[in-house]
C-alpha cells in the first residue's frame, strides 16, 4: 500500500512510523508493568528515533543507555530517569555518566572497584540525588540461537560468573542485572530465571534492585503476558526488597513501521532472478544480513504459495552479498514497481549506515489522523558532514 501525500506518492526510499501502532505497543507495555509492578524502561539501541519520544513519554519516561549520546538523547528528549551499562567505563566518561544517570551498571567487579570512590564522592556530594551502582552478572543460559546476539556462549566479555560472587557481591553493590534474552517468550524467560536463581538467588535477599534486561517480546501477539506477570509476581513474593526492571527493545517499536522501496532493475543470473531496489541490505536493513532476518513483504505470495514468480532482492550497494531471498509474486516484478518491506523500525533506522553513499531514506511518521509528517530527509550534506 503506497501512502499518498498532496496528490503525490511519497519518493522512495522511506522508513514510516504509525503512531497508532506505536500507542497499542505503549499501552500494551503500559497495562503489563502496572499489573505485574515492575518498571519498564526504553532501550536506545533498538529505538533512537527521538521525533517520535513525545508519543513514547506519555507512557513511560525512563531508559537505558550503553554510551553518553544514548544518555544525552534521553536527557534531551525522554527523561531524566537513565539507567546506564557499559562494558567498559573510561576516567573521560565516567564523570559525565555520574552527572546523567540514577543507575549505573558495571560489567565486572574489577570496573566497580575502579570507580567506586568516584560514586562514593558523589554521592556524598548530592544526597538529594542518589546514584545506585549495579553488577552484571552471567547466568550461562540462553535460548538465544544466533551466535551474534548472544551474551552467554563460552567465552562471552558480558558480566561476572558465579564464582566471582559465591561469597557476595562488593560493598557497594546495590543491584544486580543479566541480558540473555533476544526477542524471546515469557517461556524462555522463565528458563532464565531458574538458571539465574540457581546461580546468583542467595545475592538476591542483599541488593535493592534487579535488571532483567531486554529480549522481552511483549507485545509479539502469542507472547504469554500472563505467565510473564506470574513470573514477576513470583519474584517478588521471594524477594519483596527488590526493585524489578526490565528494558526491553524491539517490544516497544514492533511491528510499527516499513520501509518503503522501488524496483530499480531486474536481472537474472543462473536461473535466479533478483529484484534491485533503491535500498540497501547493507546500509538499510542490516540485520537482515546479521541476524539473518528475512522480511514480511506486503505485496507477496504467502510463504506456501505453489505459484507465482520467484525473486531475491538485491540492495543497490556495491557489496556482492547485499541481497536477501526468496519470495514470489503474483505478476513478474518490473522497474518501478513498489514494495513494503513490513516491521522495519526496532534495530534497523538505528543500525543504518552510508555505505557507498547511496541515498538514505527518509523518516516519515504516519499520525492517527491526517497525512504523513516528514521528520527527516538526508541529503549529500549527511555523508560528507559524517567524515568532516
Amino acid at each position: 500500500m503506497t501512502i499518498e501525500r498532496n496528490k503525490g506518492v511519497l519518493p522512495t526510499p522511506y522508513y514510516i512510523v504509525y503512531e497508532e501502532r506505536l500507542r497499542n505497543n505503549m499501552r500494551k507495555l503500559r497495562s503489563v508493568a502496572d499489573e505485574a509492578g515492575i518498571k519498564i524502561i526504553m532501550a536506545f539501541k533498538a529505538n533512537a528515533l527521538w521525533k517520535t519520544f513525545p508519543i513514547i513519554k506519555e507512557y513511560f519516561g525512563a531508559s537505558t543507555a550503553s554510551s553518553l549520546n544514548e544518555m544525552k538523547l534521553s536527557l534531551d528528549f525522554l527523561g531524566n530517569d537513565v539507567h546506564a551499562y557499559c562494558p567498559v567505563y573510561t576516567d573521560r566518561t565516567f564523570p559525565q555518566f555520574l552527572e546523567g544517570c540514577n543507575h549505573i551498571t558495571f560489567n565486572s567487579i574489577a570496573q566497580f572497584e575502579r570507580f567506586k570512590k568516584d560514586i562514593e564522592t558523589y554521592n556524598a556530594a548530592h544526597p538529594e540525588r542518589h546514584v545506585s551502582p549495579g553488577l552484571r552478572v552471567n547466568p550461562q543460559c540462553s535460548v538465544i540461537e544466533t551466535d551474534i546476539y548472544n551474551p552467554c556462549l563460552p567465552g562471552s566479555r558480558f558480566g561476572e560468573m558465579p564464582e566471582a560472587v559465591a561469597n557476595g557481591v562488593p560493598e557497594g553493590i546495590e543491584g544486580l542485572h543479566f541480558h540473555a534474552l533476544c526477542e524471546s517468550s515469557s517461556e524462555d524467560l522463565e528458563k532464565m530465571l531458574e538458571a539465574f536463581r540457581s546461580q546468583f538467588g542467595h545475592l538476591l535477599p542483599k541488593v535493592k534492585w534487579l535488571n532483567m534486561g531486554g529480549g522481552h517480546l511483549i507485545t509479539r501477539k502469542d507472547y504469554n503476558t500472563d505467565l510473564f506477570i506470574r513470573l514477576m509476581k513470583e519474584l517478588k513474593r521471594d524477594y519483596p526488597n527488590l526493585e524489578l526492571i526490565i528494558e526491553p527493545g524491539s517490544a516497544f517499536t514492533w511491528q510499527t513501521g516499513d520501509l518503503e522501496v522501488t524496483v530499480l532493475d531486474v536481472v537474472e543470473n543462473a536461473g535466479i532472478r533478483t529484484a534491485i531496489i533503491d535500498a540497501s541490505f547493507a546500509c538499510h536493513m542490516p540485520d537482515c544480513l546479521e541476524m539473518p532476518y528475512r522480511p514480511a513483504i506486503a505485496q507477496a505470495l504467502p510463504d506456501d504459495a505453489e505459484d507465482g514468480y520467484e525473486y531475491r532482492l538485491g540492495g543497490n550497494s556495491c557489496l556482492s552479498g547485499d541481497f536477501v531471498g526468496t519470495w514470489k509474486f503474483k505478476e513478474p516484478l518490473k522497474a518501478g514497481d513498489r514494495l513494503t518491506l513490513l516491521d522495519m523500525n526496532h534495530y534497523t533506522t538505528v543500525k543504518t549506515n552510508m555505505f557507498n553513499g547511496i541515498d538514505h531514506p527518509s523518516i516519515y511518521l504516519q499520525p492517527e489522523n491526517g497525512e504523513p509528517e516528514l521528520l527527516r530527509v538526508f541529503s549529500y550534506d549527511d555523508y560528507r558532514d559524517r567524515m568532516d
